[in-house]
């Protein structure tokens, strides 16, 4: 673990002329390392998300919690949630163009290595990052926390250029085990490099500690685990270990 970081936000814009605004977490060491974006849940770039970068920072790893709706915004409310995600939907370049440019930002500062780079998700945030490895985007490896799996287009051979690790809960009602099957047969027909972890007895939302009192005030089907946590991160940074330590 790195004993200090160093953060700052970090103002960028889309190709869609939206305004972003990231939160970038670094070690503080006089080398670049290896950098990764990380996508947030459908409640915008909350706390959370910054804590898993400042996380990725005392791992090592320069980090930027990437903004997908403009201005930082974030909200509680599962229907203010839902709008927000659902108007990225409404052009099916939007998420892409916006993750694209958190990862070209990321790339920019001088922290980083940019030849070393990744993408975690969570929740929506999942879809970010499937969607971004495959448009192409040079990421050695990519992370899904109970993410939503359906792609903006399938796969196809070569364009995925990383590794794909799905953490997935065994009780997520909103992205089911169906789903799950469909996400592994695309893998399996683009021949990418992916595995899938279903973590048992886990609900959506599993890494979330304030999965609960999200659920409870918005009558939504959320629920953390403590276990379902530990394992999952304890997933992503082996992957990452060994896909942006190598060098």
């Amino acid at each position: 673990m790195t004993a200090s970081i160093i953060t700052r936000e970090i103002e960028y814009t889309a190709k869609d002329g939206t305004h972003l605004i990231g939160f970038f977490a670094a070690p503080a060491t006089k080398s670049p390392v290896a950098g990764v974006i990380v996508a947030p849940e459908w409640w915008g770039r909350t706390d959370y998300t910054l804590q898993r970068a400042r996380e990725l920072a005392e791992h090592g790893y320069a980090a930027l919690a990437i903004d997908m709706y403009g201005e930082k915004k974030v909200t509680t409310e599962a229907a203010q949630a839902n709008e927000w995600m659902t108007q990225t939907f409404q052009d099916p370049d939007t998420i892409v163009t916006r993750a694209t440019a958190g990862l070209e930002t990321l790339q920019a500062q001088p922290e980083v290595d940019a030849s070393h780079v990744a993408a975690i998700g969570f929740c929506y945030g999942g879809k970010v990052v499937l969607d971004l490895a495959r448009e192409g985007a040079p990421l050695k490896a990519v992370v899904s926390f109970h993410g939503t799996l359906a792609p903006k287009a399938p796969a196809q051979k070569g364009q995925i250029q990383g590794e794909i690790l799905v953490l997935h809960g065994e009780k997520d009602s909103m992205v089911t085990l169906e789903d799950v099957a469909k996400f592994k047969e695309e893998m399996n027909n683009a021949e990418v490099d992916y595995s899938v972890v279903v973590l048992e007895g886990a609900k959506h939302g599993f890494s979330n500690p304030l999965a609960d009192e999200r659920a409870k005030a918005n009558g939504v089907d959320l629920g953390y685990s403590a276990q379902a946590e530990q394992d999952s991160l304890a997933a992503m940074y082996a992957l990452l270990e060994r896909h942006l330590c190598a060098k």
